[in-house]
């Protein structure tokens, strides 16, 4: 349970980084800002033209009588948009860091040198574009493993009661694991840490990874919060990569004495090495992904 302190502190750590930065939190906006815009000129068009497309899409009901041809196509313009923001506020993290790479990848460099005991970061070595195919690709499977979870919580949620209290909360721990995969991989990525070894990290301090994601996507919600919060969500992420590979840090992200260095108990000392951990801490040059 301590590890669900820790991590919502290194989401606090990362807010606290960037008031600290301010021309960096300026300059992390701009990814958010530009998929906000780009998602509510797509979400505009959808409600300007969705009943349109939903007459085109059901030429069947066109002989219909009043007022069932109106109730029908009204009730499937209204799901087609609710789709068409659920999707948005499922995607929307994954784009952002898709479009912010080059801005997150200089953000997260940032941050791993002030917090360094000498001062540097680790590099990809790769080329942008590579970057980007890869950030892309994974991405995409990161998110078919969320849509395979939504599914099943979709359907466990018909169940009586648990469907209306149980199932719910585990959907928010859920979406914190995944949304903090997203954005603990600008750090991962950099150090050669590919996706399964990026999800065995993660699998391996479970309570960590919620205490820091799962507060994060309950702010989320809120609408244009994600914008504002991202840039502070990424400095917190790489605060959180280096706890999982054991790097060691001067300082704290706020400016204290880090004392967590060293102090993971032997048990879990061990699992880490069952599951290949040390070989990632002990490999700190990057690896081609």
């Amino acid at each position: 349970m301590r590890d669900l302190g820790v991590g919502f502190g290194y989401l606090l750590k990362g807010q606290r980084w960037m008031a600290r930065h301010r021309r960096s939190y300026g300059f992390g906006l701009l990814p958010g800002l530009i998929t906000l815009v780009l998602y509510a000129a797509a979400l505009t068009a959808l409600a300007l033209w969705g009943t349109d497309a939903v007459g085109w899409a059901t030429p069947f009901a066109d002989g219909w009588p009043s007022p069932w041809l109106g109730l029908f196509r009204g009730f499937l313009t209204a799901v087609l948009f609710a789709l068409g923001l659920l999707l948005a506020v499922v995607t929307f993290t994954a784009v952002t860091l898709l479009i912010g790479q080059p801005f997150y990848e200089s953000l997260s460099e940032q941050v791993d040198r002030d917090v360094s005991p000498d001062g540097t970061a680790p590099e990809s070595g790769l080329p942008l574009w590579r970057e980007l195919w890869i950030s892309g690709r994974d991405s995409l499977r990161v998110l078919v493993r969320a849509a395979l979870w939504g599914v099943l919580l979709f359907g466990l949620g018909f169940l009586p009661f648990v469907g209306q209290t149980v199932v719910p909360v585990i959907g928010f721990f859920v979406t914190g694991f995944f949304l903090t995969e997203e954005l603990a991989a600008v750090a991962l990525q950099r150090r050669g840490v590919d996706l399964r070894a990026r999800l065995r990290l993660l699998r391996s301090r479970k309570t960590l990874v919620w205490g820091f994601g799962t507060p994060l996507g309950l702010a989320f919600l809120v609408p244009f919060v994600a914008v504002f919060l991202m840039p502070g969500a990424v400095a917190g992420a790489t605060l959180l990569a280096r706890d999982l590979l054991d790097e060691g840090t001067g300082e704290g992200a706020d400016g204290e004495p880090d004392g967590r260095r060293g102090e993971r108990p032997d048990a879990e000392a061990g699992e880490g090495e069952a599951d290949g951990g040390p070989a990632l801490t002990r490999d700190r040059h990057p690896r081609p992904a």
